[in-house]
């Protein structure tokens, strides 16, 4: 496990599944993330794979479950977003979830499908790179190295994010970057022949 600060902000970055404990003299648990479909820089399953354009998954949203958000969280962000599409020159967003309450620890699989009902009440789900207002799951281009999939949990200082209704995943962590109190991400990774 690491920790770094970008911009002064906490990032953690999670070499297992599991949280650590608090550490020495005391000092706070980092917040975590983690999902019980995959661990970090393990294969996404293809259940939650996108099923079109050559790719045979069931395109359901991961479940995510975190802990140990700091003092002061008010609300919650999740985005995925592939480190390693290089058809655009920006990456792909493939899920962007804000304004999550602050006293919701989880997202429950599928609760990414569009209007889902398991998405937490307040919830908004942003725009992805395809123009759906849903999860988009992997699907690189067939015979490329696996993507990495980066599952981003920001604890923000706010209970709504100025952005727009449905919102896009620059527009979204842009805004979230003048309210984040801290970070936890999860790599995914996913290949097709």
């Amino acid at each position: 496990m690491g920790k770094w600060a970008v911009s002064g902000i906490p990032v953690m970055i999670l070499a297992s599944a599991t949280a650590g404990a608090a550490g020495a003299a005391g000092a706070p648990e980092a917040m975590s993330l983690t999902s019980t479909a995959f661990h970090n820089h393990e294969r996404i399953p293809v259940a939650h794979v996108l099923n079109e354009d050559g790719c045979i998954g069931k395109n359901i949203s991961p479940p995510l479950q975190w802990r140990a958000a700091p003092p002061g969280t008010k609300s919650f962000a999740v985005t995925v977003f592939d480190m390693d599409e290089h058809g655009t020159p920006s990456g792909w967003w493939h899920w962007v979830v804000y304004d999550i309450p602050a006293n919701v620890t989880s997202l429950p699989a599928g609760a990414g499908v569009a209007r889902s009902s398991a998405l937490p009440p307040g919830a908004a789900l942003g725009r992805v790179d395809s123009g759906n207002i849903a999860y988009d799951g992997p699907c690189p281009t067939a015979g490329e190295p696996p993507h990495r999939y980066l599952v981003t949990l920001y604890a923000l200082k706010v209970a709504r994010l100025p952005v727009p209704p449905a919102a896009g995943g620059a527009m979204v962590t842009w805004r979230a970057h003048d309210y984040t109190l801290a970070k936890a991400t999860l790599i995914g990774l996913y290949g097709r022949p």
